[in-house]
């Protein structure tokens, strides 16, 4: 269901129906009354909510118009119960819904015409189309949102006008009831009809794409980033934004699915989504040198076979799993790795990859991990658990927390002398395993009474005037960003018109990047540096809690290699039990770790690493596992990451222009 409240609505929802029923039979009118009332309300939140019930409902043949259907035929069933079934409001009543659901049909058929017509063969951001092409607006009034509910629930007029009519047995409120539906229906109906036609109607394909080349002929993007897959894994492209918008030549970013453009982060680069592989293959892209690939999916093929440009994979992470090796990887001219050990990887893998085509980058998108530079002085030293999920299979080998979770928080809470404990879990946690859920809930109960207690401690003393102007400041930055947001980072009315507008202001992109990172500082602020923490949702982001804390317990995920980079003490949990020989063996990122079993007996190492860095016997081997797994800290990453690009498109203009050669040679042979 989602939520407690979605499942409540589901259950009155459903037992409405019979309830209706049993009203309309008995026959009660004001039992009726209230009971359509319910199933009306709850369908109605069930669907603003996006319920998964009610995407079931349509699959077994009880859709909206079944339910809306069922409501009016018993509403015909009360009236005959009544005794009024020779009286004129049954015959207006049953001519009402007839005619209403004749409605259904004109109304239906303009809305699928026109959403047809304004689906454009792309959707673009950043690319200005509106000086090249008219765009008109979409219909007013949220006219296409939701207009299936909207215009099925204009039976309510007619509902409550029949049910008035028949508790005072008089007919003249549900004639009123009935003249207001059809009336509304119709206009309904009406309204939607200029829109099929005339200036209303958006150019066709073949227009918008050539407007689209002409763009990019006058663009010439040289760097492209191209990415394909579902609305979860859209995050692997967010992770290239910051990057791309970096790069010293023109970068370009093209999407194959809507619904990775729907939830794309903001960026300045120039944005294009293109579902037709047809329309890819055709468009104009041969100012492009470079192409950059973050995942393995099988749409790559339609960009694989331009030969004009060098195509890379990069991937969306750096880990020992298993599709870091992918075998497909050879059908890049590149595969680009964050440090040795991303070649080495290849290596004994052994799956095709060659050794002179993979090159060393780093990983830019570490850039904001800071290094560390020990507990400053007179500060509580910050530990962060950050446990991945139980995942898809379900082992309970994937995650500490199951089996460990409560160990590790109940040490480090009970630490001596003190740290604070900052807990962010996965937001995958409990999806699959309810057992995983019940000890996210246990660990987030351990965290919160303790810091009740802390708070109550004499000994935890907080700058109480401090606090409250941080927690000022927050509220002032939020109010800002939501006015900043919800004035410019929405979406306007439909795909069209996104695309035609979709160019983004960069004042307003650039305050808001500056009030995210002002949010986060006045976010620490605004509660003791002593306070434990649970940390849930997007904000503040993980990579913040890296650098607000002093170490890490985690489990094997990328989490772990990313932590590295900032040079601090941290600790994984064996949670399978492997042995701590065959763990290091297994996984590269927890060579310089502490390792923990499942009694978490082990964590003394870690906070003492952390109070006395002088002292850690791990300090020097984080050192080299940090420059082994994500490349040397100068060039900076994303400096090292330019100078691959330019590398490449040199060789990509080599060829080209050695085909062109061979090609004028040939010419000149000929005429001889």
């Amino acid at each position: 269901m989602g939520s407690a409240a979605e499942l409540a609505a589901a259950v009155l929802m459903l037992a409405g129906f019979p309830a209706i029923m049993v009203a309309a039979l008995i026959p009660s009118v004001p039992a009726f009354a209230a009971a359509t009332a319910v199933t009306y309300l709850a369908d109605h939140y069930l669907h603003r909510q996006g319920s998964y019930l009610i995407n079931r409902l349509s699959k077994v043949r009880a859709g909206l118009s079944i339910r809306f259907l069922i409501r009016q035929l018993l509403l015909i069933l009360l009236l005959a119960r009544l005794d009024l079934s020779n009286n004129l409001i049954f015959y207006g009543a049953t001519a009402c819904f007839i005619a209403f659901y004749g409605l259904q049909a004109p109304h239906g058929a303009l809305v699928t015409l026109i959403r047809n017509r304004r689906r454009l063969p792309v959707a673009t951001r950043n690319v200005d189309l509106a000086s090249r092409i008219r765009i008109p607006d979409a219909p007013r009034f949220g006219l296409l949102n939701r207009s299936a509910e909207k215009m099925l629930h204009l039976d309510l007029a007619a509902v409550v006008g029949i049910l008035v009519a028949a508790q005072l047995d008089t007919a003249t409120p549900g004639f009123i009831g009935i003249g207001v539906t059809i009336g509304l229906g119709s206009l309904y109906v009406l309204a939607l009809t200029p829109y099929v036609r005339g200036k209303k109607v958006p150019p066709n394909a073949d227009k918008v794409l050539a407007k689209v080349d002409e763009w990019l002929r006058d663009y010439k993007p040289e760097t492209v980033l191209y990415f394909s897959g579902s609305k979860d894994s859209t995050y692997q492209v967010n992770m290239w934004l910051e990057t791309m918008e970096q790069l010293d030549s023109r970068p370009l970013i093209i999407l194959r699915e809507r619904v990775i453009l729907q939830n794309l982060a903001p960026t300045t680069v120039p944005v294009i989504c293109v579902p037709g592989g047809v329309h890819l293959m055709n468009m104009d892209l041969s100012s492009v040198r470079v192409a950059l690939y973050a995942a393995n999916v099988g749409k790559n093929i339609h960009l694989l076979r331009v030969p004009t440009m060098k195509h890379v994979f990069i991937g969306h992470g750096d880990s020992d799993k298993l599709a870091s090796v992918n075998p497909f990887s050879k059908a890049y001219d590149e595969v680009w790795v964050a440090g040795r050990a991303g070649r080495d990887r290849y290596a004994i893998a052994d799956v095709g990859v060659r050794d002179e085509d993979i090159v060393e980058v780093g990983r830019p998108q570490l850039a904001p991990i800071q290094d560390w530079q020990g507990v400053p002085d007179g500060r509580m030293p910050t530990v962060l658990y950050a446990p991945t999920w139980e995942g898809w299979d379900g082992d309970p080998g994937n995650t500490s927390l199951m089996l460990a979770g409560e160990n590790i928080v109940k040490k480090l809470l009970k630490a001596d002398p003190p740290v604070r404990v900052l807990y962010k879990p996965h937001p995958f946690t409990g999806t699959v395993l309810a057992k995983a859920g019940a000890a996210h809930d246990k660990v987030t109960a351990l965290i919160e009474k303790a810091a009740a207690e802390r708070a109550a401690d004499s000994r935890f003393q907080a700058d109480a005037a401090a606090v409250a102007a941080a927690k000022a400041e927050l509220a002032r930055i939020e109010a800002r960003l939501t006015v900043l947001v919800g004035s410019g980072g929405g979406e306007k009315g439909d795909e069209a018109e996104a695309t035609r507008d979709g160019v983004v202001d960069v004042a307003r992109y650039e305050e808001i990047a500056r009030l995210r990172g002002e949010w986060n500082d006045a976010y620490w602020r605004s509660f003791p540096v002593w306070e434990h923490r649970v940390i849930t949702g997007s904000e503040p982001r993980l990579y913040d809690c890296f650098n607000v804390s002093d170490a890490m317990v985690s489990d094997i995920s990328s989490v772990v290699s990313d932590f590295i980079a900032s040079g601090k003490p941290y600790a994984v949990t064996d949670s399978a039990g492997l042995g701590v020989e065959e763990f290091k063996r297994q996984n590269t990122a927890v060579r310089a770790a502490t390792i923990l079993s499942n009694k978490a007996s082990e964590l003394g190492g870690l906070l003492d690493a952390v109070r006395d860095p002088a002292g850690d016997p791990l300090a020097e081997d984080r050192v080299e596992l940090r420059q082994y797994l994500l490349g040397p800290d100068e060039p900076t990453s994303i400096e090292q990451f330019n100078t691959a690009v330019a590398n490449l498109a040199i060789k990509a203009e080599a060829r080209n222009v050695g085909q062109e050669s061979r090609a004028a040679a040939s010419a000149a042979e000929t005429v001889v």
